[in-house]
């Protein structure tokens, strides 16, 4: 718990900061959809963030002043406080994932609500829900894991250790193939409404009928958009999967990045060419209505209307300077999936031996295991960081997905001003990062209050 105090505590002091960026960096997204990605936000701080907080203090110091099912009930409102947090952060980046429930309104240039509840059950947020969370139930594990096996390579709080780590590889072994399986519908979704991510993943630049997933992959650095060379120096491929996994058919066409950046119309994939002539014509159609509003021409200004409201799905594109911008990094993007995916399958291993040498009561003597749950801590972090790189590099250029580049969301900021404010807060966040660890390592040298 006193290891718990710590994370959130820094938690609270990274997470508030981000808060404010939507004013500081990024005002033009804050106006363009603040009426939608703030609801969840707002409900996020006054449904979960304060009974949290409030419970927190509670189960923290509350040992000698509450009853035990006082502080039993303190500990599950923590739980389900941070739980319902994530809920809501994720259904707010779910919605930037796969826009819903919502109409732009032409008149005040601003994308308004319609729908909350479909926002609120969008597939894309609950898979993303179900699939963060459940990582995060996993480094917890590992966590709890590698402490405990640290406990017993130094012979102390053997006991204590041994049940911490029945516990923690139990939950870690449920909730890894949860994550398994949450994880199949996180691809599934982004097949379907993020094809170029699902495509930049896989390092796929031409589309194939019933293509695999590269379990292990070099990925050709001279390989460019259209040429002929292969995209791969070397590979390993699991036949048919990626067509399975992205639409639950072995023999489906999965489509590749240059697909859609230059069309099929063998599967009706349109250009991101056509969709940037498309777009152009939504921006240009949208000043023409305001202008001719302004100018009390109501004819001029419906004729306007009706040109935007046809091309007004391909809005954002317009934006974009030419149609390459629309691929996301593909070697950021391929690696970080497979580095998550590889690390999620040795967690998955780790749990089952961890588990199968406590249970027979072995654990402390297999040091190769303990050591290896020691150093599996910090790849935990990797993986998950991994995991968000996929998701969030992996959609660029959208700040909302088809809707709005990031350069268009962010601030009219000068360049200096972004630079001093980021530098100043690697310094002090990297000077917390230390701090933390410092403050986390003493404490588990002190060790379980009453153990020894």
């Amino acid at each position: 718990m006193t290891l718990l105090a710590i994370n959130f505590a820094i938690g609270l002091a990274t997470g508030i900061i981000m808060e404010f960026e939507f004013g500081t960096n990024w005002s033009n997204y804050s106006w363009i959809v603040g009426d939608i990605f703030g609801a969840p936000l707002a409900i996020e701080g006054l449904m979960a963030f304060f009974m949290e907080s409030t419970f927190f203090a509670v189960m923290f110091f509350g040992w000698d002043k509450v009853s035990k099912k006082m502080h039993l009930l303190s500990t599950w409102l923590v739980a389900i406080g941070s739980n319902l947090s994530a809920l809501w952060i994720l259904i707010a980046n779910g919605w930037m994932q796969h826009p819903v429930g919502m109409h732009f309104n032409p008149d005040t240039a601003r994308n308004e609500m319609e729908n909350f509840a479909e926002v609120i059950f969008n597939p894309n947020a609950v898979s993303k829900f179900l699939h963060t969370v459940s990582s995060g139930y996993v480094l917890a594990s590992l966590f709890v894991i590698g402490i405990s096996a640290w406990y017993l390579l130094k012979k102390r709080d053997v006991m204590f250790a041994k049940r911490s780590m029945i516990v923690a590889a139990s939950f870690g072994l449920i909730t890894s193939l949860f994550l398994l399986n949450s994880g199949d519908e996180s691809a599934f979704q982004v097949a379907q409404q993020q094809p170029m991510k699902l495509a930049a993943m896989e390092g796929l630049y031409k589309g194939e009928s019933r293509a695999g997933i590269i379990a292990i992959g070099l990925l050709n650095n001279e390989k460019n958009l259209g040429d002929d060379k292969d995209a791969f120096d070397f590979k390993v491929e699991i036949p048919n999967a990626l067509s399975f996994l992205g639409y639950h058919s072995l023999s489906a066409f999965v489509p590749g990045i240059e697909d859609m950046l230059y069309g099929n119309k063998e599967h009706q994939i349109m250009s991101v060419k056509e969709k940037m002539t498309q777009g152009k014509l939504a921006v240009s159609a949208l000043k023409n209505y305001k202008d001719a509003k302004r100018a009390g021409d109501h004819e001029k200004a419906q004729q306007a209307l009706e040109v935007f409201e046809k091309n007004q799905p391909y809005m954002g594109y317009g934006y974009l300077e030419k149609p390459e911008d629309a691929v996301p990094n593909v070697a950021l993007s391929f690696y970080s999936f497979h580095t998550m995916v590889g690390l999620g399958t040795w967690f998955l291993l780790l749990f089952i031996i961890v588990l199968y040498f406590a249970m027979i009561n072995e654990i402390e003597h297999k040091r190769w295991v303990l050591y290896a749950a020691l150093f599996t801590i910090p790849l935990g972090y990797v993986a998950q960081e991994a995991g968000w790189i996929v998701a969030e590099a992996g959609r660029q250029p959208w700040a909302i997905q088809d809707l709005l580049p990031v350069g268009m969301a962010a601030s009219n900021v000068a360049s200096t001003s972004v630079m001093i404010t980021f530098w100043l807060f690697a310094i002090l966040f990297t000077g917390l990062l230390i701090a933390e660890i410092k403050i986390m390592l003493k404490q588990i040298k002190i060790g379980p209050e009453g153990e020894h």
